[in-house]
């Protein structure tokens, strides 16, 4: 018995010694090892999972599951997906960034309220989306006027959504949930403009209406090759089909419900009404800032050398327009307003977002500096002179600011100015038409599209919601 221990014991000896040997040989060779090296190990791990995931997923039929037959058609393809996956996913993150800028910008006892339309928008977005959305902005069924076809995400081809087959083209799946991302986006600017007094109810119709409707028709006549593509109107990643589709919508909304309880004294003169926290707005600016790398080089729709190029451009036209945005008011107004660089920083995102594509750096950095400029006028302009209540510059930022952009396509970008004037004024005026009518016909079913003077007072929070966003603070009702 006593041998036996004695022998496990010099086993368990040796082979600690063994991998001591082993750990200690591993560590010298990391020491020897150059940094970079070690940095392309999780790269190498990622690079060998695509590979494995392509090699058997393959179409047995056209492949075998050996690595040498898989085509670089094949594995490009796959990265494609994948990329347009996680363009994806950054820009349904914006509707946080949306959700905290809104929210900051506003008052407390309405926090819940903005929360809860940001949230519910996205939900709202996707299921008109799918159901119509998606088949009238891209459905080939049509005309150059609306699409259909391939409603509820029917048809598994992709030619009855104007797709190549994969891998030349991305799975139908992943277009929808880019493109659902986009129409929840331009839903979601309607909202800041409208804050503060409008009812739940006639929001969410509305968003059904706009994301179901309205954005996929005018969609339609630029990204699925209707009549203002044949034209040569270029607008890569929307800064007119997306956001000022948003804006135009959003200035009927807020026209119709005029504005906020004290918002104008007597004499009809503006006065301020501050957000509660821009700790969470400059959070919400920073989401969205980030967001936009999906935004913008996602619209490039596969994973080409094009998409670190477009991070650039939109990045450099961030930054531009948050330095003019901020030195614009400090010139203006005797002090650099925090507001006024968010609004900068967003205004040159919406302001390159047509032309992210085509612009040479130098224009990105002017079409952004000039957004700053633009925004911070803009926001003065509705507010005091068309007496238009937009609590968080929405309609400043994406309207102002993606007409410019739009138009700088045609100074800056190759495109035709003419062209692309003619396709702000047709997709604004359709989009103000049909805002009209839809905004008054709810009001209509809704019983008016704006909450009580009593409600107002107290807070969408408690008279929508019957909850408060900070239970037990105090807070201030007297506006």
């Amino acid at each position: 018995m006593t041998a036996k221990l004695a022998l496990k014991k010099r086993v368990r000896r040796r082979a600690r010694s063994q991998s001591a040997s082993l750990v200690g040989k591993f560590s010298a060779l990391l020491q020897r090892t150059p940094i970079y090296w070690l940095a392309a190990i999780p790269l190498a791990a990622v690079i060998l999972g695509v590979w494995d995931v392509a090699a058997h997923a393959a179409n047995p039929q056209v492949f075998d599951e050996s690595l040498d037959s898989l085509s670089p058609e094949y594995i490009q393809g796959v990265l494609n997906t994948v990329w347009l996956l996680v363009a994806s996913v950054l820009v349904i993150f914006m509707n946080a960034g949306f959700g905290m800028l809104e929210t900051g910008f506003c008052r407390q006892k309405n926090a819940v309220n903005i929360l809860s339309k940001n949230l519910i928008v996205f939900a709202l977005a996707t299921v008109a989306y799918w159901a119509f959305g998606f088949s009238f902005m891209y459905g080939t069924s049509g005309n150059a006027f609306i699409g259909a076809g391939g409603f509820f995400l029917s048809s598994g081809d992709p030619a009855t959504y104007g797709l190549d087959p994969f891998p030349a083209g991305s799975p139908i799946s992943v277009n929808f949930l880019f493109q659902v991302a986009f129409a929840a986006t331009a839903a979601t600017i309607v909202s800041g403009a409208v804050a503060e007094r409008i009812k739940y109810e006639a929001f969410i119709i509305f968003s059904l209406l706009l994301v179901g409707i309205s954005y996929p028709i005018t969609g339609h006549w630029t990204w699925a090759g209707g009549w203002l593509a044949d034209l040569g109107f270029a607008d890569f990643a929307g800064s007119t089909i997306v956001h000022s589709v948003g804006a135009w919508a959003a200035l009927v909304g807020a026209a119709v419900l005029g504005p906020r309880l004290g918002k104008y004294d007597e004499n009809g003169n503006a006065r301020a009404i501050p957000g509660h926290n821009m700790s969470i707005a400059t959070l919400g600016c920073l989401i969205l800032w980030i967001g936009w790398f999906g935004f913008n080089p996602g619209s490039e729709l596969a994973a080409s050398p094009a998409i670190s190029y477009i991070a650039v451009t939109t990045n450099l036209a961030a930054a531009a327009g948050g330095v003019t945005g901020t030195f614009t008011s400090w010139l203006k107004d005797g002090k650099p307003d925090l507001s006024m660089s968010i609004n900068g920083i967003l205004a040159g995102l919406v302001g390159i977002t047509a032309g992210c594509d085509a612009m040479p750096y130098w224009a990105a950095a002017l079409t952004g500096a000039i957004a700053g400029v633009l925004v911070v006028f803009a926001v003065g302009f509705f507010d005091s002179v068309l007496k238009i209540d937009d609590p968080v510059g929405a309609i400043s930022v994406h309207g102002v600011c993606g007409i410019w952009g739009t138009l700088a396509v045609g100074i800056f970008g190759g495109g035709n100015i003419v062209n692309q004037f003619i396709g702000v004024a047709s997709i604004g005026g359709f989009t103000v038409l049909f805002s009209f009518i839809a905004w008054y016909a709810i009001g209509f079913v809704v019983g008016g599209i704006r909450v009580s003077e009593e409600e107002e007072q107290r807070g969408l929070d408690v008279g929508e919601h019957g909850m408060e966003a900070y239970s037990g603070f105090m807070k201030d009702t007297a506006r």
